[in-house]
């Protein structure tokens, strides 16, 4: 058939998300920024917190980004999940976009019944937190993601 059915994370389902990013980056006492995005990397909600710093918009942007088109969390690892030195690490960033593809830890793919229907990536804390956070924010829709870090 030249159809395919397809699954998509609700609004409602990103603000659940969202919520409980931001709950626990409060936990964590930082200022996080929390992007989510569908499964074409498009912008689906943005939150800076008080105080989160500009450039993490960027990032946490980035991240999300990544991770839904890898479809799996954001690392140093390559697209293959091969190693990568820095020097590739960066030529992989210039080649996919800077607003395409990361190295930096703190995104993941939102992965419901094998099909990725997005991803969020968190900045503004260690890499440690901004995972812990977006792993929060999957569990609160019934997801579960294994850590990087």
């Amino acid at each position: 058939m030249p159809i395919i059915s397809s699954q998509k994370l609700s609004s409602k389902g990103a603000r659940v998300m969202l919520e409980a990013a931001i709950k626990k980056a409060e936990e964590f006492e930082i200022a996080a920024t929390v992007a989510i995005v569908d499964a074409g990397g498009h912008l689906l909600l943005l939150e800076r917190m008080d105080g989160g710093r500009f450039h993490t918009v960027h990032s946490s942007t980035t991240k999300a980004v990544s991770s839904a088109s890898n479809k799996r969390p954001t690392t140093t690892r390559g697209a293959q999940n091969q190693d990568l030195d820095t020097l590739h690490a960066l030529g992989l960033t210039l080649a996919a976009g800077p607003t395409r593809w990361t190295a930096m830890e703190g995104g993941f793919p939102i992965i419901s019944k094998g099909e990725c229907i997005g991803g969020i990536g968190v900045s503004g804390g260690d890499w440690q937190q901004d995972e812990d956070i977006a792993i929060a924010a999957l569990e609160a829709i019934g997801l579960r993601q294994e850590g990087t870090g």
